[in-house]
């Protein structure tokens, strides 16, 4: 399986690059707010900002013709949690009629872009404090279905009060979105937890958890092992002895990864996975390709999990 140089590491490059532009880019972030009018629309389009592309993908599935959706991150290189904005980030949020975060410390450059840039004519959706997730609990929340419904909610709820003409549209594309690809989605959750409730599985780091728990899957790794690869901290010996015990003795049947945060550690724990022919499925943090709707994405790595448990479990 190809190996894909951890996302951290490049973001580190590139935040050495913009390091010098940091200073100026406080002063336009100022006269952003100082110089542009909010416009909640564009060429009648409700303007709607994401700052990730998963997010972004879901408001555009919602809004179809009748929104214009814009993600400030759209690639599978950057990374959130370390994100520098441009000024450019800063006048679309300051012109939005709805921007939609993340929260729970995983883009806090958004919300200082929000606070820099007020305006009466925007709404805001931070997912966090949306499905009640609090300062230090897992941020990634487009990995819990539950949450996934709860934005898909509350995105139309935003384009009805902003549009109360076309809430007859909305409703009707939620109901498209809900009856297609977000179905699909659902779908695929219900038959995997329905076949493999209870299996146990290893995990690279807490992107999986909540994932993992919808599915009914027993993630056995030790969550400070999670924690810590998710984090970039560095994990306890104890925990990869544990690992690699639980992959040499095969007490657990999917070893799943996340392939843009593969640290040493990680690499060698895949490795000894496909060395004791466990079955080994690679996930991703955001939509890759950069092109994919979050819907295709996340069927896509459900249905390699899904053949992965059906090889795991027979062994």
């Amino acid at each position: 399986m190809p190996q894909r140089q951890p996302r951290r590491v490049v973001v580190q490059r590139l935040r050495a690059a913009s390091r010098a532009s940091s200073a100026l880019l406080v002063v336009l972030l100022v006269g952003a707010c100082a110089t542009t009018p909010a416009r909640a629309t564009n060429g009648g389009k409700l303007r709607v900002v994401a700052a990730e592309d998963f997010w972004g993908s879901v408001a555009q599935s919602l809004g179809g013709d009748e929104v214009e959706v814009q993600s400030l991150i759209d690639s599978p290189v950057i990374d959130p949690h370390d994100y520098e904005p441009t000024a450019s980030d800063a006048r679309a949020m300051a012109t939005a009629g709805l921007v939609i975060v993340n929260g729970v410390g995983y883009d806090g450059w958004a919300s200082k872009l929000l606070a820099a840039n007020p305006s009466s004519n925007r709404k805001t959706i931070d997912v966090g404090k949306l499905v009640g997730a609090r300062a230090g609990d897992n941020p990634h929340r487009w990995y819990n279905p539950d949450d996934v419904s709860a934005v898909v909610t509350a995105i139309t709820n935003a384009y009805s009060v902003a549009e109360p003409s076309k809430a007859e549209y909305f409703a009707a594309q939620r109901r498209r979105y809900q009856d297609g690809d977000l179905g699909r989605y659902q779908a695929l959750i219900a038959d995997i937890k329905a076949k493999y409730s209870g299996t146990p599985v290893g995990a690279s780091e807490s992107i999986f958890s909540m994932l993992g728990t919808a599915l009914g899957l027993r993630v056995v790794t030790p969550p400070s092992f999670l924690r810590a690869i998710s984090e970039g901290a560095d994990p306890t010996a104890s925990d990869k002895r544990l690992i690699d015990k639980q992959i040499r003795e095969h007490a657990i049947q999917v070893y799943v990864y996340n392939s843009q945060n593969a640290t040493p550690d990680v690499r060698a724990q895949v490795n000894a996975a496909t060395s004791a022919g466990i079955p080994v499925v690679a996930i991703t943090e955001s939509p890759t390709p950069a092109s994919a709707s979050f819907t295709a994405w996340q069927i896509t790595q459900l249905t390699a999990l899904q053949k992965a448990l059906a090889k795991g479990v027979r062994q």
